[in-house]
């Protein structure tokens, strides 16, 4: 199978970005992955002012160049800076190398903010991924617990994707608690479940196929902060058909990316 991992890293290497995307290379390579999607910086920021998230796409830049056939950059955004934001999509994306869009937490993504840069997005056929979580608790930077102050749940995913429906948007983590998270987007043609994070618990992508079938589910490892090899057991262990572990593990990815790919000249 062609394995292609939507969601990778720097945090958790050590080095240099091209020392730390040789190892990133490395460990797909031990486990026959073909393709890395690469996104956020050295160090994570939470809410970063446009120089620091600009700052952070200049070092996956620097890590792409170690091998640009296998290795795709994903720009941080920051819809809190929406003006920066935009021209950072054009600097990075339309100008340069990168496919498509991070988002994390710096602003709940059901807020109507974020519409000017998926919709940019959207007009260059980039991909467009949204970190999401539901917390209970275990958060130090949260002490009561729950959710960081901007941070998404599938639920406001999902009121992104209702306000987006004809633009192609993915859950990363499957919403952290996965039995809830498949459920708030299962409804939603245009919602793609991404499983990267979570611990391999047997079920999940089971569950994932039976709610929003094969072709809307994403292999994303979270490498190097999770293990890459428990992260594909998830998937090569389900008791899922062939086809749909083939889907899952890089043909639904490829699907998605195919049209920036053809703007650019990358090979799929």
């Amino acid at each position: 199978m062609r394995i292609w991992d939507v969601h990778t890293h720097f945090v958790g290497a050590a080095g240099s970005p091209i020392q730390r995307a040789e190892k990133l290379l490395r460990s797909a390579d031990r486990l026959g992955v073909e393709r890395l999607f690469l996104h956020m910086g050295l160090t994570f920021s939470i809410d970063p002012r446009p120089e620091v998230f600009r700052q952070q796409n200049d070092e996956v830049l620097a890590g792409m160049r170690t091998d640009p056939t296998r290795i795709h950059g994903l720009v941080y955004l920051n819809p809190a800076y929406t003006e920066e934001s935009l021209a950072e999509f054009e600097r990075c994306v339309v100008n340069g190398p990168m496919v498509g869009v991070k988002l994390w937490a710096a602003v709940r993504c059901s807020a109507p903010r974020l519409d000017a840069i998926v919709e940019r997005a959207a007009e260059y056929n980039a991909l467009v991924v949204q970190h999401t979580w539901i917390k209970v608790g275990g958060n130090p930077l949260v002490p009561a617990g729950g959710n960081l102050p901007g941070e998404s749940t599938p639920d406001d995913f999902a009121i992104l994707a209702r306000r987006h429906p004809k633009i192609p948007l993915v859950c990363i983590h499957a919403g952290g608690d996965w039995e809830l998270g498949i459920r708030s987007v299962r409804s939603l043609p245009n919602a793609y479940v991404e499983i990267s994070g979570s611990f391999p618990t047997a079920g999940m992508v089971e569950m994932a196929v039976r709610e929003v079938g094969a072709a809307r589910v994403i292999f994303g490892s979270d490498l190097p902060g999770r293990s890459l090899a428990s992260q594909l057991a998830k998937v090569t262990g389900a008791e899922i058909s062939a086809a749909g572990k083939e889907l899952i593990l890089g043909g639904n990815l490829r699907r998605l990316v195919a049209p920036i790919f053809e703007k650019k000249g990358l090979k799929l």
